[in-house]
């Protein structure tokens, strides 16, 4: 079901993201974000370029990147294409994309990005796809390390548990799926007792 709204309104902006994982023939994953975003009224941006009008309804931006991991989420490419953008200028970003190769995808990766990109030399947009791109390695990569857990002789708390409603470490959804790392929640043992 649709958000409900109660007052009449107009759109102005749409932007669309679509991310995508794909498993590479060589044992690495390609995980891809494509943005697009129109207006719904005419933009003037920059007179040397696109004609100095975009359209409503045109692609104000329209943007891919592409990161290739291996399964520790290290990146082993970056590559990133500007194809529609309000500036001539803006499509020289996607060259700094190739700066994160070697980094990881994880807890403080977003800063690292920082320090290797930075602001005045890459696109607010581009860098702006590394957090779905991020989402969605790791529900690309979730069956593989699921199955590589499994080979492990004494397999570790799952990284995915105690991040959201669904998988917390005292829900029935890991009571059920993961019960060696089920914990009863203290507090309500507490009330119980």
């Amino acid at each position: 079901m649709p958000l409900q709204h109660r007052v009449k309104r107009k759109k102005l902006h749409q932007r669309n993201i679509c991310c995508e994982g794909f498993v590479r023939d060589d044992g690495l994953w390609d995980i891809e974000a494509h943005l697009l975003d129109s207006r719904s009224y005419d933009c003037s941006y920059d007179q040397g370029h696109r004609g100095g009008l975009i359209k409503a309804g045109e692609s104000v931006h329209d943007m891919w990147v592409r990161i290739t991991i291996d399964i520790d989420f290290v990146i082993h490419d970056a590559d990133a294409v500007s194809d529609l953008t309000p500036f001539g200028i803006c499509a020289q970003a996607a060259n700094q994309m190739n700066s994160l190769i070697g980094i990881k995808i994880g807890s403080g990766w977003m800063k690292q990005v920082r320090e290797r990109i930075s602001q005045r030399a890459s696109c607010t947009h581009l860098i702006d796809l590394l957090a779905p791109i991020s989402a969605t390695a790791y529900q690309t990569l979730h069956a593989e390390l699921e199955k590589r857990a499994a080979k492990l002789p004494a397999r570790q708390k799952p990284v995915i548990l105690d991040t959201c409603l669904a998988l917390a470490s005292d829900g029935d959804v890991v009571k059920k799926r993961w019960p060696d790392f089920y914990q009863v929640n203290s507090t309500l043992a507490n009330k119980e007792d």
